[in-house]
């Protein structure tokens, strides 16, 4: 029989012991892949591929079905996972600028590290960083981590390519497995101290050129892949005029998604593949040290990928190839764990960097537009967003693009209409045409949709010319994109960013 005090004492030990639980901060880790697109995987209804430590972790976690980046391009999509701002306020993005150093002050892995947090990088970080608008580049901020193994530019496959990698290379010549092992040896290291520490690894893979690793080559060898129900020029023919000017359009047949699409996409899924390893390599990890209960994981890419959908390669336009990406987080110290829970609710990468900091029990700085994701762990039904933006204004002027999108619709403005163009609309029912394959602009029973979607298009641009940086040509983004300004009388702003890029390219 149990003592009096024993019936009083043991309730107040569970407690104290769940409130001490719920004060340790959790490690945190973040993982991004490059140029992948959520349909590349088996927990997004894939069949035809392999990848069962994403299943698993998505299993365990909960995992978001409506996950958009705000700016499908590399530089432009990393500065805003690590700031939680849009692209027209961190300035930065290829032929326009870098990421001005007072912002890189404000990152998710600078106030971590700040607050007392170990932190490590490593892979391809994206972006450069300057004094000032104009001012100097300065080195690659491998000081402000307790581990790097980051590099410049677009990184290589080949590990032994990367200065900060080369420790790996004779056993991980090939770098998507290397960063496994960074991981593995960072988790190892790090249990080892009273601190928290965030891990964040930029995988190159499956970024053009395709390179995947040789050990993996008989996994999808000989297979034939299901085509997407959107594949082919055919089902492009609705998209605007504008949407064809540049790259996107002629790798459809460049990188043979018109002729080898089979080969093309066991190469592609060869390459994610290799990425599963490496993630299992991290999860092993955690279990080995011990401290997988007390480690929350994201799973994410920069941007996704037209691969032959509506007879388009690559990514950058604001359609859902190229701006609907996969996204997983699992954290082990939640009740929802486990249950292989699912959220439709509307996120986007603007929300990484408020997550992480709010996971780790410091504030969000003001100047974020994201906000927290983990609301949606505890409610899955919940809600965070009702709309979201999506920004092209990178490549040739006529296909940049302002579009806002909900998670039943997306509206999207092409206003470029110079000689043989004209200003275009599309707007697209996502919740019963998921694959836009039907453009309802000028579909009277749309009518009302459409008018709700301008005004929220509106209040987005209304944000742009509040908010956006004073350099970098983003101000001139304020006039090209307004609807309610004629060609004639915005002409000039498009020539003022045609002359950045030009500028830039040189």
């Amino acid at each position: 029989m149990q003592s009096f005090l024993s019936l009083i004492v043991a309730p107040l030990l569970a407690v104290v012991t769940a409130l001490t639980a719920q004060a340790k901060q959790p490690n945190i880790i973040y993982l991004m892949s490059d140029d992948q697109s959520s349909y590349t995987m088996g927990c997004y209804g894939n069949a035809d591929v392999q990848t069962p430590n994403l299943d698993r972790l998505s299993a365990d976690g909960i995992t978001f079905d409506n996950h958009y980046v705000t700016t499908a391009i590399c530089m432009a999509s990393r500065a805003t996972a690590m700031t939680g701002m849009y692209e027209y306020k961190t300035g930065c993005n290829f032929e326009h600028g870098d990421l001005t150093q007072d912002k890189w002050l404000k990152s998710y892995p600078v106030l971590l590290r700040e607050a007392g947090y170990l932190t490590a990088f490593a892979g391809k970080f994206g972006f450069d960083i300057i004094d000032g608008p104009d001012g100097k580049r300065l080195p690659m901020p491998e000081h402000d981590f307790d581990l790097w193994g980051g590099g410049e530019g677009q990184t290589k496959y080949k590990t032994k390519a990367n200065d900060s990698m080369k420790a790996y290379a004779d056993e991980y010549p090939h770098s998507t497995l290397s960063y496994g092992a960074f991981g593995r040896d960072f988790i190892a290291q790090a249990s080892q101290t009273d601190q928290p520490f965030c891990l964040s690894i930029s995988f190159k893979a499956p970024h053009k050129p395709a390179t995947p690793d040789p050990q993996f080559d008989a996994i999808y060898a000989g297979k034939t892949f299901i085509k997407p129900a959107n594949y082919g020029r055919e089902n492009g023919k609705h998209f605007s005029k504008q949407s064809q000017q540049d790259r996107q359009y002629e790798r459809f047949e460049s990188w043979g998604y018109a002729d080898r699409y089979d080969e093309v996409m066991a190469i592609y899924h060869q390459q994610i593949y290799a990425i599963d390893i490496a993630v299992g390599m991290i999860r092993e990890a955690l279990d080995t040290q011990g401290i997988a209960d007390n480690t929350v994981i994201i799973y994410t890419s920069d941007n996704g990928f037209f691969c032959g959908s509506h007879g388009y390669g690559s990514k950058v336009l604001p359609y859902q190839e190229s701006t609907k990406v996969p996204l997983i987080i699992y954290d082990p110290r939640h009740t929802n764990s486990g249950k292989q829970l699912r959220s439709d609710a509307l996120t986007a990468n603007i929300d990484f960097a408020p997550t992480i900091l709010r996971l780790a029990g410091l504030p969000v700085p003001e100047n974020m537009d994201g906000t927290d994701l983990m609301p949606l762990y505890q409610d899955p039904t919940s809600n965070i967003h009702e709309t979201i933006a999506l920004i092209n204004v990178w490549g040739n002027p006529a296909t940049h693009a302002l579009a806002v999108v909900t998670k039943d619709m997306k509206y999207i403005h092409w206003p470029y209409a110079a000689e043989g163009f004209e200003a275009t609309d599309e707007l697209y029912h996502l919740s019963k045409d998921p694959h836009e394959l039907v453009n309802q602009a000028d579909n009277p029973e749309f009518a009302a949709a459409i008018k709700q979607m301008r005004q929220r298009y509106d209040g987005q641009l209304t944000n742009w010319s509040n908010e956006a940086v004073s350099y970098n040509k983003y101000e001139s983004y304020s006039t090209a994109f307004d609807r309610n300004i004629a060609w004639a009388d915005k002409s000039d702003a498009f020539s003022k960013v045609e002359s950045k890029s030009k500028e830039k390219k040189q």
